[in-house]
């Protein structure tokens, strides 16, 4: 009986070294040239075709389906004729290209004291600034996009700090979360898009009705997200009775598992922990999230003069597919202004 002779694979030293270095078995490769030689083009061309392979299996469904009116009062709506051209387009650049991010900020000290002396040459006029139609294209492929801003806090921490038992006079201890809470929820109001659902299989954005915030818990056992019920007919007090006892059900792992789903929008905050901001992902299938970064005491420029003030650290994603950039600032600002200067007391009330 003859043996089975070893398949000999021709293929110079330097195309071997080159497979290994990628980790390939180059006795599966076959060659392009004459004999079967296999050359560098056919490594990663078997590289590439691999890894097509991989990608095109079809993925089990990780997200749970649920029926949103189970949880409160909904509109729906078809998806604009626009969206559905571009959410190709996004999902395509989401799923190929490994998007990096990178943050810095650049001194413009001068360049603004030059921009601002600018005068017409005829009137001696300040030249205006002009906001053109920027097409954002590229930026639109992408569908996360995270908006960073700091919110000033120093007179609702003053106004949180002060809060007292009216009967008893025992001070009230009421987290900056409650506060963030509301705030959420009175942008959600102004801003609809937030709080909605993309159903892509019946091409709708389904409108929630209802408020219900997700908050990240820590726990011992991994990351759990609860949900806020009726955060818009809670007081702050109310507010936060509830963020403690959610939080303790999933400490001990009491907590139902209806009470992961039929979310309007989440909040992260990584506060307790430290840092300032990062990019939190997107509960599905909510359409956006809030990260809450550890508050601090800077100096910062106010009328005339630098004061201390305490910043909060706000890092937004959103879904491009249904929020655009103006929209996402405009939700930022809002949040800026209900937790900033004469509003943390109508956050409590």
């Amino acid at each position: 009986m003859s043996e089975k002779k070893p398949l000999i694979i021709s293929a110079s030293p330097k195309v071997r070294k080159f497979a290994r270095e990628l980790g390939t078995n180059i006795e599966k490769i076959k060659g392009s040239q004459r004999a079967g030689r296999v050359t560098e083009g056919d490594v990663k061309s078997f590289i590439k075709e691999s890894f097509v392979k991989i990608i095109s299996k079809k993925e089990p469904e990780i997200i749970q389906k649920y029926d949103h009116s189970e949880f409160g009062k909904i509109d729906i709506q078809p998806i604009p004729r626009i969206k559905k051209i571009a959410r190709s387009h996004l999902v395509k650049s989401w799923t190929e290209i490994p998007h990096v991010t990178q943050h810095d900020e650049a001194d413009i000290t001068e360049m603004e004291q030059f921009r601002n002396s600018l005068r017409d040459i005829h009137t001696g006029e300040r030249i205006k600034k002009i906001a053109g139609p920027h097409l954002q294209k590229s930026w639109s492929e992408i569908p996360h996009v995270t908006q960073h801003d700091e919110a000033d806090i120093t007179e609702m921490e003053k106004f949180r700090k002060s809060l007292r038992n009216l009967h008893t006079g025992e001070k009230i201890a009421i987290t900056p979360l409650a506060f963030i809470i509301r705030a959420v929820v009175k942008a959600l109001k102004d801003y609809p898009n937030f709080n909605a659902s993309l159903d892509i299989e019946k091409q709708q954005i389904i409108y929630k009705k209802y408020f219900h915030i997700g908050i990240a818990v820590d726990t011992p056992h991994g990351l759990m997200v609860p949900k806020i019920r009726s955060a818009d007919k809670r007081d702050i007090t109310e507010i936060g009775k509830e963020l403690k006892r959610v939080s303790k059900l999933c400490r001990d792992l009491k907590i139902q598992k209806k009470e992961f789903f039929g979310g309007s929008m989440t909040i992260s905050s990584l506060g307790g922990i430290g840092g300032s901001f990062f990019t939190p992902i997107i509960n599905q299938p909510e359409v956006a999230i809030l990260g809450i970064g550890k508050a601090e005491t800077k100096q910062v420029f106010v009328g005339d003069k630098y004061e201390n003030r305490i910043m909060l650290p706000l890092s937004l994603s959103y879904d491009h597919r249904i929020i655009d950039g103006a929209e996402g600032a405009r939700f930022c600002v809002h949040l800026k202004e209900s937790l900033g200067k004469d509003f943390a007391y109508k956050l409590a009330v």
